[in-house]
């Protein structure tokens, strides 16, 4: 059997009240007088409950409508400051890798620097040292053909 569903049951008790109610009153044995009397203290009786259950609803409608407003707005706040604190956690990540790329470039440069000044100090070396070679070669080869 397949579930029912609460709301249809008190419906469904709702209407059977009134109907057992009804059936009770015609069926009792009372005058035209009374029984219109009871009828219509039970309408009373019934439209003050039926307020009762209206203003109750309203006030647990609003209630509820209250704190879901409450819990809403927290829950907005926390995210809101949570999205900041990412926000400012990867502008202090850039901030750090902008930093630490201009700190390699500095080394870098300054590398690049010291090594063209030693390739430029070698390269000095080398050209002093093929002169010379040069200039014995040179030397050899005039002492060698001024003795032939």
């Amino acid at each position: 059997m397949s579930e029912m569903n609460t709301k249809d049951f008190l419906i469904g008790s709702l209407i059977g009240g009134i109907v057992g109610a009804s059936a009770a009153l015609f069926l009792a044995p009372k005058s035209g007088k009374e029984l219109r009397s009871d009828l219509s203290e039970q309408a009373q009786a019934a439209k003050e409950r039926t307020n009762q259950l209206t203003t109750n609803a309203y006030e647990k409608g609003n209630e509820w409508a209250s704190y879901a407003k409450e819990k809403s707005s927290t829950i907005a706040k926390v995210v809101s400051d949570q999205s900041t604190q990412v926000v400012d956690k990867v502008k202090e990540a850039t901030s750090n890798l902008k930093s630490q790329a201009e700190e390699v470039q500095a080394s870098a440069e300054e590398v690049v620097g010291d090594l063209a000044g030693d390739v430029q100090d070698a390269g000095e070396e080398i050209v002093e040292t093929v002169k010379k070679e040069v200039d014995e070669i040179q030397a050899k080869v005039e002492t060698g053909t001024a003795t032939n």
